[in-house]
């Protein structure tokens, strides 16, 4: 039941799910559970701390019971900008439940509540939970967020905060400002109680940001959107100077020396943090051991200090678009734990030795100390691969010759194949977008890539097998329901799959994709119908990677979850040293940081768009765009080059009157006859980009409407 470790447990679920149970008050529960006097106190607190969470409620006069048998589900409401939402049970198996916008009442955005599922199509049939259910909010267990960030704005009566989140579907009224904060600037609200949906939510302005288009303010409206943190405290920075500036003689003691060993590291261009390197040894018949270096943080970072608190705290570093949030001071991110080449770095080494056909042949973990001889980038590794000329090309020929083998096998084993193009946004000094890159996933990221994998697979497969306390990466098997949803979704893009509850039939799709402009959306949509990775203390395998042994060991200057791997692979953890809740945790600050991460590069190509529409002058120039979906108003669009989402307004497409055929969902000119389905490839143009509203809109002219389908 409760997971809070300050509060005692106690047998209630237990008793709630025996046959024959009637409802109890909170004194017929403590007799019936036979509590002793000086326990009822914490008994009291325990029971308020099941209801608070949604376990247990309390029905008329008092009576507890189970959700379930009041038709009652707990969960986390996400919210459509068109006003409504879809909850996601805690009960793991159970379907998503549809809540329309009349439904919804006080709750918002990622919230945690209880709902009231209605079931649709004639009730359970077979005992079966039916797979579409609709519901209503019963109740706000807990926000999601104390505070918004929006626009100051207002009305003839009233001051308020327009949320730049589209999917807070509230304006926050607060009380008359300062005349020192201008209408339009952007601030942070905090939210005060709101418990009836027939008055509109109050809040009060705790920061100013800016002006929207102040330098900088629009990332910094990001980190407190996300509640990102800001400064390290003053303990964990007084810690991280107290650490030397190099490798120490007393740190070499018991490690194996890799020092003469020709070792290397592939990264971003504009990486600082270099967590992993690797070098490698051959053997007769093919046969080769390849060590992979990872970054030593658990020698500087000791559980239970102030360093490790707030790594803990910050769960990963966060990577916005002009800046990086570390989970570690700089001194330890970019300086001692970081692999820079020409200095001594202490790791944590993974030694394979594999066969010609990538079979790993053994697997033993070292302590070492590396002097990494050469930094590469992704780009320079990836001309040396091309022209593998001198030692660099001789050491990246034979590392990616094994990475291509394990690549293979890896695929035949039933792995899919989820890479795909990235657009990297290029700013200028003043933080203005002045490029958008695409990052192809090449052999040198490729080749980095496989021997990742590896290490976070034979890492998790000892653990597994030694019974040690760990944390593992868990990728759960699709929902079926969202399966056939994203069939229906293909069929209107013209491609024709088979049963995609298949591991098979999935893998038959990427492969018929592959190269071609619909690809993006595809692998888009299709990680969109998946269930989220996420951390467990249970080794239940990994769907995608088609892994039953999987974790994180790889990343520790980044991520919080690779420290504790470390600390669990070399060290006897017990189980106080990966608590019960540390993966739950885990995995809603990596989700934080993945949102926070992925707006600000959407934020930044709207403003690109924004900006090379204004410098045109008038002249607009055409992008080549795919139809994902014809509506009554409208086609949503996507960019495949670009990677970014649109509408097209039937108003915005020139040249006829388009009107939409419901039955057919297609856009039919009235003159011309031109029909615009889903799956088609148009060329748009941009008409008007809302940098506040996270929208671009865009449009076609006459001559240039020419839709085709492969």
């Amino acid at each position: 039941m409760s997971t809070d470790p300050s509060i005692h447990s106690f047998p209630l679920d237990e008793l709630l799910r025996r046959v024959g149970y009637q409802p109890l008050d909170a004194d017929g529960l403590a007799r019936k559970l036979k509590i002793k006097p000086d326990q009822e106190e914490a008994f009291f607190t325990f029971l308020a701390a099941e209801e608070a969470a949604g376990r247990v409620v309390a029905v008329r006069k008092g009576l507890y019971c189970l959700p379930e048998r009041l038709g009652l589900v707990v969960g986390k409401l996400f919210m459509n900008e068109r006003g409504f939402g879809f909850l996601t049970p805690d009960v793991p198996g159970h379907p998503d439940v549809y809540i329309g916008a009349e439904e919804i009442g006080v709750a918002m955005h990622q919230d945690r509540v209880l709902v009231r599922v209605n079931v649709r199509e004639g009730g359970r049939r077979g005992g079966k939970m039916p797979e579409k259910l609709n519901g209503s909010v019963v109740k706000v267990l807990q926000r999601a967020r104390a505070q918004l960030v929006g626009t100051l704005a207002r009305s003839q009566l009233v001051y308020y905060v327009r949320p730049d989140d589209v999917r807070i579907l509230h304006d926050i009224c607060v009380a008359p400002p300062p005349t020192t904060i201008p209408l339009g600037h952007k601030v942070v609200v905090r939210l005060k109680e709101w418990t009836s949906p027939k008055v509109s939510p109050e809040g009060e302005i705790v920061e100013v940001l800016g002006a929207p288009d102040d330098p900088g303010v629009d990332l910094l409206a990001i980190t407190r959107k996300y509640e990102l943190p800001g400064e390290f405290p003053d303990a964990a920075l007084a810690e991280a100077e107290r650490l030397p500036a190099t490798v120490q003689p007393a740190d070499l003691a018991g490690r194996e020396d890799y020092r003469k060993d020709f070792v290397l590291t592939i990264d971003p261009d504009d990486a600082k943090d270099f967590d992993d390197a690797l070098s490698y040894r051959l053997f007769p018949g093919g046969e080769m051991e390849v060590s992979i270096h990872i970054a030593d943080v658990s020698h500087y970072v000791r559980p239970g200090s102030a360093l490790d608190r707030e790594a803990r705290l910050r769960g990963n570093s966060v990577y916005l678009v002009n800046r990086v949030i570390p989970m570690l001071p700089e001194k330890l991110s970019n300086g001692l734990c970081s692999l820079h080449p020409g200095v001594d770095r202490l790791v944590k080494t993974v030694v394979v030795r594999l066969g010609a056909k990538g079979n790993v042949i053994s697997v033993r973990f070292a302590q070492g100390v590396i002097h990494s001889h050469r930094r590469l980038t992704y780009q320079e590794a990836y001309q040396f691969i091309r022209k593998p000329v001198g030692l660099v090309g001789k050491h990246l020929q034979a590392l990616g010759s094994m990475a291509r083998v394990l690549r293979q096998a890896r695929f035949a084993q039933g792995a899919l194949n989820l890479d795909f193009l990235e657009v990297k946004v290029r700013l200028d000094e003043k933080g203005k977008p002045i490029r958008l890159e695409p990052v192809v996933n090449d052999e040198s990221h490729q080749l980095i890539e496989e021997y990742m994998l590896l290490a976070n697979e034979v890492v998790a497969r000892h653990l597994r097998r030694e019974q040690r306390p760990a944390l593992y990466r868990v990728h759960d098997n699709p929902d079926p329901e969202r399966l056939r949803d994203f069939s229906v979704q293909l069929r209107h893009l013209g491609i024709q799959v088979g049963d995609l509850t298949l591991r098979g039939e999935i893998q038959k799709l990427l492969t018929r994709v592959a190269g071609r402009p619909e690809e993006p959306v595809v692998k888009v949509n299709l990680l969109k119908s998946m269930k989220r990775a996420v951390y467990s203390d249970k080794p239940d395998g990994h769907f995608g990677l088609a892994k039953k042994n999987y974790t994180h060991f790889t990343s520790p200057i980044r991520r919080y979850a690779d420290l504790v791997v470390h600390r669990c692979l070399f060290t006897r953890a017990s189980r106080s040293d990966v608590p019960e809740t540390l993966a739950a945790e885990l995995s809603v600050l990596e989700r934080r940081a993945s949102e926070a991460e992925t707006e600000s590069v959407k934020l930044k190509k709207l403003e690109y768009f924004a900006i090379q529409a204004a410098a045109t002058g008038g002249k607009k120039a055409f992008f080549p765009a795919l139809v994902l979906e014809v509506r009554s108003g409208g086609l949503l669009v996507e960019l495949p080059d670009f990677l970014i989402t649109g509408f097209v307004r039937v108003s915005d497409m020139e040249g006829d009157l388009y009107l939409y055929d419901t039955y057919r969902q297609e856009m039919v000119g009235e003159r011309s006859k031109v029909k615009v389905r889903t799956g088609m490839r148009i060329n748009v143009q941009v008409v008007k980009v809302d940098l506040e509203r996270r929208q671009i809109d865009f449009g076609t002219v006459k001559q240039k409407l020419v839709a085709k389908k492969e």
